[in-house]
């Protein structure tokens, strides 16, 4: 096999290997949010890794609302104003994570996902990770099953896939991201972030879309990030289409391609500027309430989002 799984078991809960047997390239998943933890890269000095990830399982246990990073962002993406909307003329109040007035990144970053099944082919490996919301949050009680297959295949091409299923009897409202946060070594000041024709979706202080949306054209041929500090949502103007994002340095290059799932691109530079995160969403933040690409889901049924990240030595 050219590509293989290793599960880990050893730790607090499973972590999954991806592996190219031939040039070395892995992907590192947790059962613990289902989130990317590492994503190493054969470079000119070995091994590299492009995820700014944590030390271990309980690392990120500990710290996993510390930047949230690498997070699932459902079933709300970013904040959720004062916690609370109204769905079917129904008041509800999320209880969970708060940031100052704001419900933050959703109610199952922390879920505890089962491994459902492993895949190895000679073109790719994957794996399939499982858990079920059941409505334990009084404003968000609705059950519905998250299932994520992370899929690592060759070129260094790393695909995630979520399925969102309604086990409801009513429909849902829902939205869907992630919140991976990339490393290319030095600072992003050495780094450039291209990405197709967008709108920059205005902000008020507290990070809630106003509604507005504005012209931004300095990413559309490619910015160097010296000096640009960004904590802004940018909606694609042809989400149908393919839309692409691309981060790169001077030695690497990460190809980001969102399917018409994820019309949202969210993009954040921490004080540290170490890193970046490049965030796919299925809708604005606040979406409960302003309705920028919520999805509503009838009983049984399903939505699928993907987005892939491609990497090149250069």
């Amino acid at each position: 096999m050219a590509f293989i799984t290793i599960l880990n078991e050893t730790a607090e809960h499973p972590v999954i290997i991806l592996k190219d047997s031939v040039t070395g390239a892995e992907a590192e998943i947790y059962s613990f949010g289902a989130l990317l933890n590492a994503f190493r890269i054969p470079a000119k000095q070995g091994l590299q890794n492009l995820i700014d990830g944590f030390e271990s399982i309980s690392d990120a246990k500990k710290n996993i609302t510390n930047g949230f990073k690498s997070a699932k962002l459902c079933p709300f993406v970013c904040r959720l104003n004062n916690g609370s909307y109204r769905f079917t003329d129904t008041p509800y109040q999320v209880q969970k994570h708060f940031l100052a007035e704001h419900a933050i990144h959703g109610l199952i970053y922390d879920g505890i996902y089962r491994v459902a099944r492993r895949e190895e082919f000679i073109s790719y490996a994957s794996v399939t990770l499982i858990y079920e919301y059941k409505g334990e949050d009084p404003g968000y009680p609705f059950s519905f099953e998250t299932s994520v297959t992370w899929k690592l295949e060759e070129g260094n091409r790393l695909t995630v896939s979520t399925a969102i299923l309604n086990q409801n009897s009513v429909p849902i409202p829902m939205a869907d991201g992630w919140h991976p946060y990339f490393s290319l070594g030095g600072s992003v000041d050495e780094w450039t972030l291209q990405f197709s024709k967008s709108k920059q979706l205005v902000y008020d202080a507290g990070l809630i879309p106003t509604g507005e949306k504005i012209e931004d054209t300095r990413f559309i041929n490619g910015s160097l990030l010296a000096g640009i500090q960004l904590d802004n949502g940018f909606e694609w103007e042809y989400p149908a289409e393919k839309n692409q994002c691309i981060l790169s340095s001077p030695f690497l290059k990460i190809l980001i391609e969102p399917d018409a799932g994820y019309p949202v691109l969210q993009v954040y530079t921490p004080p540290h500027r170490k890193s970046i995160a490049i965030e796919n969403l299925s809708g604005a933040p606040d979406n409960f309430n302003n309705g920028i690409g919520l999805s509503i889901l009838s009983p049984g049924e399903s939505q699928v989002f993907q987005t892939s990240y491609a990497v090149t030595v250069l």
